[in-house]
């Protein structure tokens, strides 16, 4: 099979919904010849339907990435599925929460604060540590992000969250460079996903994109994004690691 991730396999986490990035990086990422695997949360009998809907339906796997030993048994799923060694070539991290409280940032209690950061930024690590044993010739992590070197409407301490995601990233690339896995970042502009009616605001934070982006962007269509990440998790992209690539229609470049 032709395409830039031909006989490479990634772990794609996150995909709740066929309306989110993880599902269309996903849907890319087995168009470009990967063999992709699921994980899932809860609702693990609604992963399981929307990855029939993928182009070819993909195993799923249970996964809390707070339940550390959900953590610790990971490589094993995975070797269940793969009938072989378990070797992973890339994984895909799009996992964020933040409790209500987390998005009154004066007002917001220690434990939303610490359910946010643990869920949204610690488990970037954690999830590529429990991977890194299937990954023993080098690899690729990508992780969603949103852009944290501004202050939001809206989204308060989840942009704490997403900043110290982003930090993480950095430390990870370069602690696993002496290994070959190559750590990056989508910072990917808004889309109307299950995971956005959970953000208070949410409407009035995405209007920005409808006067800001230069090249247009549009909140129904997450497809840009998927492909973002499917193209720092191929070969393309060698010595690319601990950076943060854009694609949300150009806003994060423009003035005030």
């Amino acid at each position: 099979m032709s395409g830039i991730l031909a006989g490479k396999r990634i772990l794609v986490t996150g995909v709740i919904t066929e309306g989110s990035i993880a599902f269309h990086a996903a849907k890319v990422a087995q168009n470009e010849g990967a063999e992709v695997i699921l994980t899932g949360f809860g609702r693990l009998s609604l992963v399981e339907r929307i990855a029939k809907r993928l182009p070819k339906e993909a195993p799923v796997i249970e996964l809390d990435v707070t339940n550390q030993e959900h953590l610790d048994g990971l490589a094993d799923k995975i070797r269940e599925h793969t009938g072989d060694e378990g070797r992973l070539d890339g994984l895909v991290h799009s996992i964020a929460f933040g409790p209500q409280g987390a998005f009154n940032f004066l007002e917001a209690e220690w434990a939303d604060v610490a359910t946010a950061v643990q869920v949204s930024a610690y488990s970037l690590k954690s999830l590529t540590m429990a991977c890194l044993p299937l990954m023993p010739q080098g690899g690729s992590v990508v992780g969603l992000t949103f852009d944290a070197s501004i202050a939001w409407p809206k989204y308060d301490w989840m942009g704490v969250a997403k900043a110290a995601l982003e930090s993480t990233n950095r430390y990870l690339a370069r602690d696993l460079g002496a290994k070959n896995v190559r750590c990056n970042l989508v910072s990917a502009g808004p889309i109307k996903s299950m995971a956005a009616k959970s953000i208070p605001g949410f409407e009035e934070l995405a209007d920005v994109w409808n006067h800001r982006a230069p090249i247009g962007w549009d909140l129904s269509d997450p497809e840009p994004a998927g492909r973002g990440v499917v193209g720092l998790l191929s070969d393309f992209f060698p010595r690319t690691t601990g950076e943060i690539v854009h694609v949300d229609g150009g806003v994060h470049m423009m003035g005030a």
